[in-house]
């Protein structure tokens, strides 16, 4: 209890107090929901225990049928501002850390990928149909500030994404990747226990 009043002033206490209870009705399971708080689709979303998140978060979940989508592992925490969408399927693994303005997401406003179902750019995009790819972040996985997550994605086990980065295409278990698009530059090596040049 004394740390508590180390780190909070007595009105931040207060508001930490009332955010807690507001987390019990919103997510039971839940840790601590700093609001304000945007769930979009509660229903499609599960949240596993020891949730936590930073103010001004936004979950959404827009399933083209009616099953969960967006699936949030235990004691995963997210800072301020992370933004996370799901249409098809998103999956966020055990013991995840999101620093703040990150951006994940399994669809978008039109296809791109240079085959018969590429989008014409002179439709409006909020007219063109979306589309959707899974995304999986594997359990241990820390994101950096400002990373964003595209669909299609499978971030490895323990592996952790520098700030700033676009992960446009998998990333392998254990490594530390930065750049956009993201890119391993280091791997951790178990016989040594060290962080090592990726080659």
């Amino acid at each position: 209890m004394k740390d508590l009043f180390k780190r909070y002033s007595f009105f931040q206490l207060i508001t930490l107090g009332f955010n807690v209870v507001r987390t019990k009705f919103l997510f039971k399971k839940a840790r601590l929901i700093r609001f304000p708080f945007d769930v979009r689709g509660k229903k499609f979303i599960s949240i596993s225990k020891g949730f936590t998140t930073g103010i001004g978060c936004r979950l959404e979940a827009y399933p083209a049928n009616s099953n969960k989508v967006l699936f949030i592992g235990e004691n995963v925490q997210i800072n301020d501002y992370v933004h996370i969408t799901a249409m098809e399927n998103v999956t966020i693994g055990n013991n995840v850390l999101l620093a703040s303005k990150i951006y994940i997401s399994d669809c978008t406003h039109g296809s791109y990928s240079g085959d018969n179902n590429d989008s014409n750019p002179k439709i409006i995009p909020s007219d063109r149909p979306l589309f959707s790819s899974p995304v999986l972040i594997k359990d241990n996985v820390w994101l950096g500030e400002f990373v964003s997550v595209l669909p299609g994605v499978t971030i490895g086990e323990g592996t952790i994404v520098g700030a700033n980065s676009v992960v446009t295409k998998n990333l392998p278990d254990f490594v530390i990747a930065v750049g956009i698009p993201a890119k391993p530059i280091k791997k951790f090596n178990f016989q040594s226990q060290k962080w090592e040049k990726y080659l």
